[in-house]
């Protein structure tokens, strides 16, 4: 299945290949400060990304081991990656509809903010 998505501005565009899998609900402490609250995503392969704009796509360097993609003009949170993995995470607030997408998951709920209850029937994972 396809999908695409940009970000607020437009100067981030981008189209994928979404092969089945997990549709997460992150709550680990760098994911709710890019986002500020959660950061929803599912994973897409590195060589099925394809950006169709790129001009303010930057890169942060969150941990030693993965990065998070954002738009530099307009401050949009795209993308997560491991600096070596061969997928890529996709917020799903930038996906065009429709995303034909279920949440399946929360994960990191042992690092979650002390502000909020989550009260779905969704499996909930301490770590990941």
């Amino acid at each position: 299945m396809k999908i695409s998505g940009s970000c607020l501005c437009g100067e981030v565009e981008f189209e994928a290949d979404h092969q089945g899998a997990e549709v997460v609900v992150c709550h680990c402490g760098q994911c709710r400060k890019q986002s500020g609250h959660l950061w929803s995503a599912t994973a897409v392969p590195n060589v099925s990304l394809k950006l169709s704009k790129e001009t303010t796509l930057a890169w942060y360097a969150a941990s030693n081991f993965a990065k998070r993609g954002f738009c530099s003009a307009c401050g949009t949170s795209l993308f997560w990656r491991e600096n070596d993995g061969e997928n890529t995470h996709v917020g799903l607030g930038v996906l065009n509809p429709p995303t034909n997408l279920k949440l399946q998951k929360h994960i990191f709920m042992a690092h979650k903010g002390d502000y909020y209850e989550v009260a779905d029937d969704l499996p909930k994972v301490d770590d990941y």
